[in-house]
């Protein structure tokens, strides 16, 4: 989903890297917020945070839309050898 078509109240999903563990993510909803030091922007309000919503972040409108992508980038099949 590109960046300009989201606005503040919608609902979106987002795969979420655990800062702490590389290797770990996640599905998580998020929503898109007016961006708290900038009117003209949008933030997502993710675990109680705001984060800046990037042009490479990867936003779905639809959960099973993320999850085909997190499967393809997070498949355990493709790892083992």
């Amino acid at each position: 989903m590109d960046r300009e078509q989201v606005k503040a109240g919608d609902t979106v999903y987002v795969i979420y890297r655990n800062p702490h563990a590389a290797n770990v993510a996640v599905i998580k909803e998020a929503e898109v917020v007016q961006h708290p030091a900038d009117e003209n922007d949008v933030a997502l309000f993710l675990y109680d945070t705001y984060h800046e919503l990037l042009p490479d972040d990867a936003v779905f409108t639809d959960y099973k839309e993320a999850e085909k992508l997190y499967n393809e980038l997070f498949d355990q099949e493709s790892y083992e050898m």
